[in-house]
Parts: C-alpha cells; sequence; structure tokens
C-alpha cells in the first residue's frame, strides 16, 4: 500500500496508546487513527472520490494532523494553503485545481468563505478538538505509486502560482530519506513550530516524525520563549525550524541554560541559509548539533542534509539524501570541476510529477528526470553542496558577481547586528549597487559607516555595501523565512542614509 496514512494505522495496531501528538493537545496513535478513520469516512459520505481535490487551512494545530492524515485515507488529493491566503488567492487556487471542498480553521475561515460563497462550493468549518466525523473507513485507500496525493503552490514570484504535483510516491520516498538522515527512531520526541501546510512541516518534520511511531510537539505561532520552554518541558530531542527561529532563539531570555536541554541532540534546519555564526552560538548555548539541509516544494522539501552519522561541513548543506542525487551545471548543461559556482539540478523518488496542469513550466523545470532549482551552488570534492544563492538574487556590481549570502555571513558577525538582508538595487552608474537591511540589536546605534568602515576589513571593496536601511523586524513568510522580494528597493535606492565615501 502506497499511502503516507497508512503508518499511523500500523502504528496504532501495535501500539496504540504510544504519544503521537504530544503537545499541545496529546493525542495516542489510537486516537489519531480513529480521528483520520473519521475524517475520511465524512469525506466520503460527502459523496468524494479518490484524487478529488479539497483545499486545507489551518495553522499547526492538534487538528491539523487527523484532519491531514483523513483525508489522505480517503484518497483525497490534498492541497494545503497558507492561513495568510487571501479570498482572491483562494479563488485563484479554487479555480486553477478545480477542487470541490475546503477545510478551513473556525479562526482564519472569513477569506474562505468569501471564496466558496462566489463559487457555490462547501466550506467545512474546522473547529477546535472537533475534526470532521463520519463512519470510520476500516483501511486508508491504496494509491498507485504516481496518483497525485498532494498540491502545493509555489509563491508566484515570477508569476501566477503553480501547483507542484506531489505523489503518494513523492510523500513515502522523503520519510525513508530523511528518517536515516536524522537518526529517527520511536523514542524520539520531535517538536517543531513549522507551518504544517508548508512542505517542510509536513513531508518532513510531521510526516517523518509519524512514520517512525515518534511524538510530536506543536507550537503555533512561533514564539522563541514559547518554544524554549516547550522544548524543556517537553524534553524534547529533535527540534526542526528555519534560520529565523533559531536566531530567535537565541536572543530570548537567557532564564534557561544548557541544563535544561539536556534530551535536545539535534536542530534541523531548513527554509533558508544558515549564517554560520548562529550555528557556534546555537551550538555553543544549547550544546546540541545544528545540521542543515536544503529542500525544495517541488522535491517534497527533500534534497540534501548534513546526515547525523556523517561529518558535518558548516557552510554546507550536507551531501545528496539517500536515492537522491546532486549536479552542479554550468550555462551550458554541463557539469561543473569541484569548487566552481554553477545552477543545482536535483534527481530522484521525491521529485514531484509536474507543475498541475502547466506542461510548459514543467518541461521549462523537469528534464530527463532532473529538476533546475534556480539556485547557485558549488560542491566539493566529497560532494558537500554549498548554496550560493538564488539565481535572481545574485547581484551583479559593475561587471563583478556578489553573492548576498557570502557578504550576510560577515555582517552577521557584527555584535550589533541581529539580523541582516542583503539585496541589488538599481544603479545608474554600476548597474546595481549593494544594499544591506539591517536589524539592530536592542540598544545598539551602530550607523551604516560603522558597519561599512567594519565590513571593509573583512570583504574585498567590490562587496562592501554602499547603502543601509535599519528597520524593527524583516519581512517573513509563512515559515519565517526572510522576503528579500518585500523589500522595497526602490526605497533604498533613494538614499536611506547612503555612505558615499
Amino acid at each position: 500500500m502506497v499511502n503516507i496514512a497508512a503508518a499511523v494505522w500500523s502504528h496504532a495496531d501495535t501500539d496504540p496508546d504510544r504519544l503521537a501528538v504530544r503537545s499541545p493537545v496529546a493525542q495516542t496513535y489510537g486516537q489519531l487513527r480513529e480521528a483520520s478513520a473519521r475524517v475520511a469516512g465524512a469525506v466520503r459520505e460527502a459523496g468524494l472520490a479518490p484524487l478529488d481535490r479539497v483545499v486545507l487551512i489551518a495553522p499547526s494545530v492538534p487538528e491539523f494532523v487527523p484532519t491531514y492524515y483523513g483525508l489522505h485515507a480517503a484518497g483525497i488529493t490534498v492541497i494545503t494553503m497558507n492561513t495568510m491566503s487571501t479570498g482572491h488567492e483562494i479563488g485563484y487556487v479554487l479555480d486553477d485545481s478545480g477542487a470541490s471542498l475546503v477545510i478551513a480553521w473556525h479562526e482564519c475561515a472569513e477569506a474562505a468563505r468569501e471564496a466558496t460563497a462566489e463559487r457555490n462550493l462547501p466550506l467545512w468549518e474546522l473547529p477546535a478538538g472537533r475534526p470532521p466525523a463520519g463512519p470510520a473507513v476500516a483501511r486508508p485507500h491504496e494509491h498507485s505509486a504516481d496518483d497525485t496525493a498532494l498540491i502545493l503552490y509555489t509563491s508566484g514570484t515570477t508569476g501566477r502560482p503553480k501547483g507542484a504535483e506531489l505523489t503518494a510516491g513523492n510523500l513515502v520516498a522523503t520519510v525513508e530519506a530523511f528518517v536515516p538522515a536524522l537518526g529517527l527512531t520511536a523514542a524520539d520526541r520531535v517538536a517543531t513550530a513549522l507551518p504544517l501546510f508548508h512542505v517542510f512541516g509536513q513531508a518532513v518534520c510531521m510526516n517523518s516524525t509519524l512514520s517512525t511511531g515518534a511524538s510530536l510537539s506543536l507550537l503555533s505561532p512561533f514564539d522563541p520563549a514559547a518554544m524554549l520552554r516547550l522544548t524543556r518541558d517537553d524534553r524534547v530531542s529533535v527540534l526542526l525550524g528555519v534560520p529565523t527561529m533559531w536566531n530567535a532563539m537565541l536572543h530570548a531570555s537567557d532564564e534557561l541554560g544548557a541544563e535544561d536541554f539536556a534530551d535536545l541532540r539535534l536542530a534541523g534546519s531548513g527554509g533558508a541559509s544558515l549564517p554560520a555564526e548562529v550555528i557556534k552560538a546555537f551550538e555553543g548555548r544549547f550544546s546540541c548539533t545544528i545540521l542543515e539541509g536544503y529542500g525544495l516544494t517541488e522535491t517534497t522539501g527533500a534534497g540534501t542534509f548534513s546526515d547525523i552519522h556523517l561529518p558535518h561541513r558548516p557552510g554546507t548543506v550536507g551531501l545528496a539524501l539517500p536515492s537522491l542525487r546532486v549536479e552542479v551545471r554550468d550555462t551550458e548543461g554541463s557539469p561543473v570541476p569541484p569548487g566552481e559556482v554553477g545552477r543545482v539540478f536535483l534527481s530522484g523518488p521525491t521529485l514531484m510529477k509536474g507543475y498541475w496542469n502547466r506542461p510548459e513550466a514543467t518541461a521549462a523545470d523537469l528534464c530527463d528526470g532532473w529538476l533546475d532549482t534556480g539556485d547557485l551552488g558549488h560542491l566539493d570534492a566529497d560532494g558537500y553542496l554549498t548554496i550560493v544563492d538564488r539565481a535572481k538574487d545574485l547581484i551583479i556590481r559593475g561587471g563583478y558577481n556578489v553573492y548576498p549570502r557570502e557578504v550576510e555571513e560577515v555582517l552577521y558577525e557584527h555584535p550589533d547586528i541581529v539580523e541582516v538582508a542583503v539585496v541589488g538595487v538599481p544603479d545608474r552608474h554600476y548597474g546595481e549597487e549593494i544594499a544591506a537591511v539591517v536589524v539592530r540589536a536592542d540598544g545598539a546605534r551602530v550607523s551604516g559607516e560603522d558597519i561599512r568602515t567594519w565590513a571593509k576589513e573583512r570583504l574585498s571593496a567590490y562587496k562592501v555595501p554602499r547603502l543601509f536601511s535599519f528597520v524593527e523586524e524583516l519581512p517573513r513568510g509563512a515559515t519565517g523565512k526572510i522576503l528579500k522580494r518585500a523589500i522595497d528597493r526602490d526605497a533604498i535606492s533613494r538614499g536611506l542614509q547612503e555612505s558615499t565615501t
């Protein structure tokens, strides 16, 4: 049987009293199976058939878990969406996917209500403690490996959002890749504040945890102090998140020390590059290993990872996960030698089927079983991948290539900088100029000229930012990832604290 819900049924058969969801509301595997089976029954009772599409809009609450697995158990093609989606955005996905039903968490159902009413589609509101319930199904639907089990819409930064079709086989393959890399066992206590509607939260974190028989602790919304308390109280052994979360936890209250996290053996990071300075500080404070990985929606969140059983090389995102392959290619499509920067390509069983009803977009990104990620990186002689930057984020200043991540890594070492994003802004003379958008530490008064003088001692002259903007916080997406596309480059180029020397 190929169905991501099957593992929940299996654990419920062998150990129904084992905790599946530890907090904020405890659910055993037996209870999770029963609730999921009744969700599946409700969907079938409503007349939906396998591979019909259903949109699920909910935060990382305990009710998400049985609703998600219940839809999969019914054979539904699940479409999870951001809880901040507008009525227009939901309407676009409904029209594009041909979805038959929307299930929305009661606190964020207004936009879904608007979109479904315009299309005369049913909306099931998901209240606290009461997932949809019908006659319980006995077993999950038996998918073929190539059935589309999940559609996740990309952010649409270069056009209308596209739905990445992830198969039943993709979901299982991602679990099979991550479980050994993380060293997950049924004894682990995993925690996350990641949104479960995102590929990292559901396909990597939730699915890997519950397929293993481990327990999952959820926090929504993310709060650094609350995350520290949860890690202590639930005796968390594996913590999964994104760089902004680790950085926020580092700057949270110092009242908890390393002894409060004695069970924490591993923090797994993805979604964006993790500055080396943050890795060093996190490992120093919490006495645990923090490992980076790399994946995309189109690869079901899988790609590379710093396997816990292998040597860790800070600054890299590790080796290709089991059964996956990575290549770095030049503009002609040929692999480049170790150490040379090129475009990153991924291949393997976690690779999407394609974009829903987008054959041209599929052909543009998929070729001969390889995905063009759009990222720039390089491999070392042992196959460890370093992501340099998104190809579209590359800054070309006066003919010189400047990789924002390299500059950010240096700026994160400055004691008065909490967070920073480096972007290119239009410039008449150089084509592009380098700008740094900075969040200062509490009480810090460091200026752009101070930072520039400091950076000149550590970077080549052409890499040093000339423009600076100071903000209270950087724009973030649903996972906490910094959204550079939301930074107002025109405002910066108009001269917010420009340095002219």
